[in-house]
């Protein structure tokens, strides 16, 4: 990160607004308690926007159901297959689920005129690795499997999460390369969790006071890994041996952020590797920030650019000139 960088003010005046909600941090509450925290806050986030269709599906997997949530964007036909993203959500593989990322996954369908799949995955500790990424690869194989009935394009086929959900997008872009038949187009990871070790510079220098913090990375991995070597690529993807052949991808990471080394050093090796991948800094900001929209401008234009790029990315470089943009009526009531 640039040393001159400073934290945006309104990062200050959040973080401020937090401290003095007198929240305990989560390694010192039960999962349940952390979970109703991190759903509570939604004086942060802007108001969900309206999409042309919201479905909730629950598939089978085993013994268990995994919920998902499909949106179609405004302004598109019904039966036309449209190209689709697979969105996880963050929340350290412990906190979140399809409604703590609503907002956001209403924002990126709009604005990208892309479909999203929303997946609500298990969670540690009661279900620790791999029962989180086994629900993703679930997810992912349900969107092959179904595509046609849902009207989604599988060759234009995108995964993207942010925080704990970026690392789960980044084994599964991973993995697809060797997958016959079964293409990734695109991998947007969000402040992404790369490497579990918490070894890198970002720990040391911002790993309290931003919000997220080095001990609550600490607890997270220990609720999720359950024992098993952090340094499995499977883990953290950031330590894969090789990258070449991966869905191209963009990364992106706030200065203020624990993640924020990880996050540059896999962009690296991603275009090292050959991958086509696009980095952007937003310096100034916290993890976490692009959910934060009603009270970090920022947000707004980080979400844009991020759906500009799934956009690109799914429907071509021309198609960014040649499609209309649609008005994401903020502060309209929700579907």
């Amino acid at each position: 990160m640039n040393s001159t960088a400073s934290l945006h003010p309104q990062c200050a005046a959040l973080l401020e607004a937090l401290e003095a909600q007198g929240q305990l941090s989560v390694e010192h509450v039960s999962p349940e308690e952390a979970r109703n925290a991190y759903a509570s806050r939604g004086d942060f986030k802007p108001t969900p926007i309206p999409v042309a269709r919201v479905e909730d599906v629950l598939i089978t997997t085993g013994t268990w159901q995994l919920p998902l949530r499909l949106y179609r964007p405004l302004g598109t036909p019904n039966d036309v297959p449209l190209p689709a993203m697979i969105y996880f959500h963050g929340g350290g593989w412990l906190m979140g689920n399809i409604e703590t990322h609503d907002a956001l996954c209403r924002e990126l369908c709009n604005e990208s005129q892309t479909c999203v799949v929303s997946v609500e995955y298990r969670l540690a500790p009661e279900n620790p690795f791999p029962a989180s990424l086994e629900d993703a690869r679930s997810a992912l194989a349900w969107v092959f499997d179904n595509g046609e009935d849902a009207f989604i394009d599988t060759q234009r086929l995108a995964v993207g999460g942010d925080s704990a959900g970026a690392n789960l997008a980044a084994v599964l872009a991973i993995e697809a390369r060797d997958l016959p038949g079964r293409k990734i187009a695109f991998q947007m990871l969000i402040y992404p969790v790369l490497d579990l070790r918490c070894s890198s510079e970002s720990y040391d220098c911002k790993g309290r006071g931003f919000g997220l913090t080095r001990d609550m990375m600490k607890y997270f991995i220990r609720q999720y890994a359950d024992g098993a070597d952090v340094t499995d690529w499977h883990l953290s993807p950031g330590l894969c041996e090789t990258l070449d052949g991966v869905a191209p991808a963009l990364v992106v990471v706030a200065g203020f952020d624990p993640l924020h080394a990880e996050g540059i050093a896999y962009a690296q090796r991603l275009s090292a590797a050959g991958v086509r991948t696009t980095l952007i800094d937003f310096a100034r900001q916290i993890h976490g920030f692009l959910a934060m929209g009603r009270v970090v401008d920022e947000a707004n234009d980080a979400i844009l650019f991020c759906a500009t790029a799934l956009r690109r990315a799914l429907y071509g470089p021309a198609a960014v000139h040649a499609l209309q943009h649609r008005p994401t009526h903020r502060g309209a009531d929700a579907e």
